[in-house]
């Protein structure tokens, strides 16, 4: 899967894309306007962070780049590829419980902590990419 050499941009279908893995040291991109909201995007090849006003949504180690990531009351979908096997952290509504889905794959059912977040691990080759969904239960 390509990097996103953008750093952060808006798709056609209404999602975001953001990351690029390749990167040797950090670089990032303020300000982004989307739908709205303003964007912080941080990345290189130790990690990948993305802000929305201010605030945390996502968080990879090592660095990675997410495609078509879309975010709603219920659920985060995304496409995400890294150089090896890659954990991320989502910040979702606190102590709730959500299943997360792995190339359409149920992975289990999680709880997220008191301030929300929710970490995943995910075995990755160079070059792959896995679909991810997580959905409110």
């Amino acid at each position: 899967m390509a990097t996103v050499k953008e750093l952060l941009r808006a798709e056609s279908d209404g999602t975001l894309s953001f990351g690029d893995y390749t990167l040797t040291s950090k670089t990032k991109l303020d300000n982004f306007e989307f739908e709205g909201d303003l964007y912080k995007v941080k990345t290189f090849a130790e990690i990948t962070k993305l802000e929305k006003n201010g605030m945390f949504v996502y968080e990879s180690v090592p660095g990675s780049a997410v495609e078509n990531f879309k975010e709603t009351d219920r659920e985060v979908e995304f496409e995400v590829s890294a150089p090896e096997d890659v954990q991320f952290t989502l910040e979702l509504e606190p102590d709730s419980e959500y299943e997360v889905f792995i190339d359409e794959a149920s992975a289990g059912k999680m709880t997220t902590n008191l301030s929300g977040k929710l970490s995943v691990s995910i075995e990755l080759n160079a070059n792959e990419s896995a679909a991810v969904k997580v959905v409110k239960r």
